[in-house]
């Protein structure tokens, strides 16, 4: 059967599951390494490894739990407004580890009961916001099941997450949520310089920017999460937020906390950055 093959392995991250592995352990020794709790979400950046790919490790690691996790539901993709979300309907996803089962019944489930673009995985676009995670996914969850969902910044967006985790719910899985975005894309590579240059523009980003958009995450505010990146650019999939967010609190979660932030300017100081966070949303 067809499955979404890798298209970012040897650039993005490592190409195999050696080099994979050695930079995974790595990443679990950086500070601050995963958390310890009652963790069912998270949100989690997408560039490449080497820029962020710790914190997006370090997150994926501190969902982990002594029970058994069936599924993880992954939301992301770059999108408009007006973009239909879309999913994965079938098959497998490939990762150096090998590859990753679409949870199909719960994916039908949620076909059946929302309007979404049904995607095959030779049509499924190549997203660096999902496939940078699947490595982490399959390293630390060897047996889950996968969804794997884009979702547009709009009210849709919620409605999406909550609907996701009530069909998980209807079948009994043990679900995780992984919501994948940047956070501000600064600099005129990007055409977005309103804070000036040098190291003004980066406490901007840093302090104010990101920051009111970490805040809504934190807040776990669907509706100040899409207002958050549309109006001020400081999240560039804020419908995989929004959605994340919703779903977490439909699996009761009360709590968010900030793992880790960076940005690309401390690996490689440029006029154009990239801003990244890691949350984690808690049961308690």
């Amino acid at each position: 059967m067809e499955k979404k093959k890798m298209a970012f392995a040897g650039s993005w991250y490592p190409a195999n599951a050696a080099e994979c592995e050695a930079s995974i352990k790595g990443f679990l020794k950086e500070k601050p390494g995963p958390f310890d709790g009652s963790f069912i979400g998270g949100i989690v950046p997408h560039a490449g490894w080497y820029y962020s790919g710790s914190i997006a490790c370090r997150v994926i690691a501190s969902l982990q739990s002594d029970e058994k996790i069936d599924t993880i539901i992954l939301f992301g993709a770059h999108m408009h407004k007006q973009s239909e979300s879309f999913i994965l309907t079938h098959s497998s996803v490939e990762t150096p580890f090998g590859q990753i089962e679409v949870d199909e019944e719960l994916t039908d489930k949620i076909i059946a009961r929302i309007r979404i673009r049904k995607m095959l995985p030779f049509k499924f676009p190549d997203e660096n916001t999902f496939e940078l995670q699947y490595p982490f996914i399959k390293y630390f969850y060897p047996d889950a099941k996968i969804v794997v969902c884009g979702v547009a910044p709009s009210f849709f967006a919620a409605i999406i997450g909550s609907m996701a985790v009530e069909q998980a719910n209807n079948l009994s899985r043990n679900v995780r949520i992984i919501g994948s975005t940047d956070m501000t894309h600064y600099g005129p590579d990007f055409g977005f310089t309103n804070a000036g240059t040098g190291t003004k523009a980066v406490e901007w980003v840093k302090n104010e920017n990101d920051r009111n958009a970490i805040k809504a995450m934190m807040e776990m505010d669907e509706s100040k999460i899409i207002a958050q990146g549309l109006e001020n650019k400081n999240m560039c999939c804020a419908g995989a937020v929004a959605a994340s967010a919703a779903a977490c609190k439909k699996l009761g979660a009360v709590k968010a906390v900030e793992l880790d932030y960076a940005t690309s300017f401390e690996k490689s100081a440029s006029a154009s950055f990239v801003g990244y966070a890691g949350v984690l949303y808690s049961l308690s």
